[in-house]
C-alpha cells in the first residue's frame, strides 16, 4: 500500500521550518538573545498540551530534565557555532552528525546490529565532515569542530528521549513537558551567562519578534514530524527530515548571500545521502 500523501508533505514541511529557523538564527544580531527568546514562544506554544495532557509517569522524568538540559546546551552551542561558521557551513555537520552519533552509540552501547545501508551512510557522512575539516581555512576549521561538539549534545539529548519516552506513558505529554521545562532553564542559562534578562539593545523590538516567530516555527517543525511518525514509518520519515540539510544550503545561498561552491554543495548532497540511508535503515 503507497504511504499517505501526508507521510511525505509532514516530514518535508519540518525540513524547511527547521532550516528556515536556523537561518533566522544564523542572520540574527545578536544570537543568545535570539534562542533565548525562541525558547519562550514555543516553550508558550506548548503550556496548551501541558494542560490538557496527562502528566508523564515519574519513571520518564530523570530522562525529561537530562533531556532538557541537554537541549539548553545545545542552543547555547549551536548559536555560538553559527557565530564562527556560515549557515551552509555548520547546519550540515550538525544534522548530518547526529545520526552518525546515535547509530555508532546503539552499536556500542546497546549492540543494535548495523546493516549495509547504516555502513553506507556511516561512511558517507564520516568522508563529508572529515573533507570539510581539513579542506577548509583555519576560521573555517573551527567552525566545524564547534559543531561537532554542538551534534555532540544533540545526540545526548536524543537518546535521553528515546528512554524517556518509553516510560512516560504518553509521548505527546512527554514532548510538551520537554519544552516548558527546556523555557524555563534557558533564561537562568542567559542570566548566568549574560546576567538580567531585557530586551537587547542590539537587538531592537524586530530582531526580538524574528526570534519568537522562529521559536514557532521550531515548534512547528517538531509537531510535523511527530505528526507523520503516527501515520508512517519511522525510518521514510527520518530520511525525509534530513533533507533539511539541502534546505539550509538553498537558504544560506539565495536569502543569506552565502557562497555555494560546489566543494560545499557535494559535502551538502553526502551528507544528506547518508542521513538518509541511516534514516531508511532504521
Amino acid at each position: 500500500m503507497s504511504p499517505s500523501p501526508l507521510v511525505i508533505v509532514l516530514p518535508l514541511c519540518a525540513a524547511v521550518l527547521h532550516a528556515t529557523w536556523n537561518a533566522a538564527l544564523r542572520s540574527s544580531a545578536d544570537r543568545l538573545w535570539f534562542v533565548t527568546v525562541m525558547s519562550f514562544s514555543s516553550s508558550l506554544a506548548a503550556l496548551p498540551l501541558v494542560v490538557m495532557l496527562p502528566p508523564p509517569l515519574k519513571e520518564s522524568w530523570g530522562y525529561l530534565g537530562v533531556s532538557a538540559l541537554l537541549q539548553v546546551i545545545y542552543s547555547f552551542l549551536l548559536a555560538y557555532a553559527y557565530a564562527l561558521g556560515e549557515l551552509g557551513l555548520v547546519y550540515p555537520i550538525v544534522r548530518g552528525t547526529v545520526p552518525l552519533l546515535v547509530t555508532v552509540g546503539g552499536f556500542l552501547l546497546a549492540g543494535q546490529r548495523l546493516g549495509g545501508l547504516a555502513l553506507l551512510g556511516i561512511v558517507l557522512i564520516s568522508l563529508a565532515i572529515v573533507s570539510q575539516a581539513f579542506g577548509s581555512a583555519r576560521t573555517e576549521r573551527k567552525a566545524v569542530t564547534h559543531a561537532i561538539v554542538t551534534a555532540l549534545f544533540v545526540a545526548g539529548y536524543v537518546i535521553a528521549d528515546a528512554l524517556g519516552v518509553r516510560r512516560a506513558g504518553n509521548p505527546q505529554s512527554y514532548a510538551a513537558w520537554i519544552w516548558v521545562i527546556y523555557g524555563a532553564l534557558m533564561p537562568a542559562g542567559f542570566v548566568l551567562l549574560r546576567g538580567p534578562i531585557a530586551p537587547r539593545p542590539v537587538a531592537g523590538s524586530g530582531e526580538t519578534w524574528k526570534a519568537a516567530a522562529a521559536g514557532l516555527l521550531s515548534f512547528g517543525s517538531y509537531g510535523a514530524v511527530i505528526a507523520a511518525l503516527a501515520l508512517g514509518n519511522v525510518g521514510a520519515i527520518s530520511a525525509l527530515r534530513e533533507t533539511s540539510i539541502v534546505f539550509s544550503a538553498l537558504i544560506g545561498r539565495l536569502f543569506l548571500g552565502e557562497t555555494l561552491s560546489l566543494r560545499r554543495a557535494l559535502v551538502c548532497l553526502t551528507v544528506t545521502a547518508g542521513a538518509v540511508l541511516i534514516g531508511y535503515a532504521r
